[in-house]
């Protein structure tokens, strides 16, 4: 979304903490952490470690930048190509990106800023280009409804070996997983269903590499779960670090780390250890968590100080005594 006043009020509130907050490694190297350093990214929402190009990051503009897809490499922090797709039609609000089986790229224009003002949305699939050069390819469009009315999702993950899609409405008090069809349709309308339940307000979401875990991440937080063949099973929470607007997540290729990304010029990507993962090694704030997990759904385990945790808590409160608009999208 390009206006979140409750993401901006949060921000806003979190200066001060940031300000005293341990600092990060903003430009590591490869899969410890990096800077997205394109300056034509500065609404980065999403993020996806490609498997084809070791080192790899895929991310993307939120609502008003057009078609494009930016290949970051985590080395430098630079992008090696600048993808247009080709074949869709004017993107109304980008949230997402998860890469499928056969190094298929699924692009989730899936955000709606009034919760429910929009019928439908699109996914977008292209392949990975073999050659990481400023080019166009051709996507396919895929219309999506909910099977219980329209609403607002940021999180979208395409599961590495059956290569089914899932959606994660966003919802404050917590919302739901949302499956689609065993092969998506370009010809009709794909029905998306609610699942499970998820105890988290979604900002995005990701697969292991083994498609065993799902991470899903929120602004101060986030879960863990065993996919347990889609009857997703709660394990634990996620340090997730303190950013001014977490947007993304994904795991690096190897799965032991994840990667958590935030909006914003030069926004940094900061890597924390996954669970189970064997590296332990962090450029975060802190290292994802393992244990049993009795926080409530807007919680998480973000390791800061007195202060910092107080501007957290001052932020969820004030969030939650805010409003969405409403009305017509204009």
């Amino acid at each position: 979304m390009r206006r979140r006043p409750l993401a901006l009020l949060a921000g806003l509130l979190l200066t001060g903490a940031l300000a005293i907050a341990p600092a990060a490694a903003a430009d590591g190297a490869g899969d410890q952490g990096f800077t997205i350093k394109d300056p034509r990214v500065t609404e980065s929402s999403g993020l996806a470690a490609s498997r084809l190009h070791p080192g790899v990051y895929w991310t993307h503009n939120d609502s008003g930048d057009g078609p494009y897809i930016y290949a970051v490499d985590s080395a430098t922090g630079k992008t090696v190509a600048r993808i247009t797709l080709k074949g869709v039609g004017t993107p109304r609000d980008v949230e997402a990106i998860s890469i499928g089986p056969d190094n298929q790229i699924y692009v989730g224009d899936i955000g709606d800023n009034l919760d429910g003002s929009w019928p439908y949305v699109w996914i977008y699939k292209l392949p990975e280009p073999k050659k990481l050069v400023d080019q166009t390819v051709r996507a396919t469009q895929y219309v999506v409804k909910y099977a219980n009315g329209a609403r607002n999702a940021e999180s979208l993950a395409v599961h590495p070996k059956t290569g089914r899609v899932y959606i994660i409405d966003k919802k404050e008090d917590g919302g739901h997983l949302y499956e689609g069809p065993a092969t998506l349709s370009a010809s009709g309308t794909n029905v998306f269903r609610p699942v499970a339940t998820v105890d988290l307000w979604a900002t995005d979401a990701a697969f292991s590499p083994d498609g065993r875990q799902l991470a899903v991440r929120g602004y101060f937080g986030g879960i863990y779960y065993d996919w347990n063949g889609g009857a997703i099973k709660r394990k634990g929470r996620l340090d997730v670090p303190l950013q001014k607007q977490g947007e993304s997540v994904t795991y690096s290729p190897d799965g032991t780390r994840l990667m958590y990304g935030s909006e914003g010029a030069d926004s940094p990507v900061q890597a924390e250890a996954a669970p189970g993962g064997s590296d332990k090694s962090s450029s975060g704030n802190g290292t994802s968590g393992n244990g049993d997990d009795s926080g409530s759904p807007a919680s998480g385990g973000v390791k800061l100080g007195a202060l910092a945790v107080g501007a957290v808590a001052l932020a969820f409160f004030a969030l939650r005594r805010l409003r969405r608009p409403s009305g017509p999208r204009p």
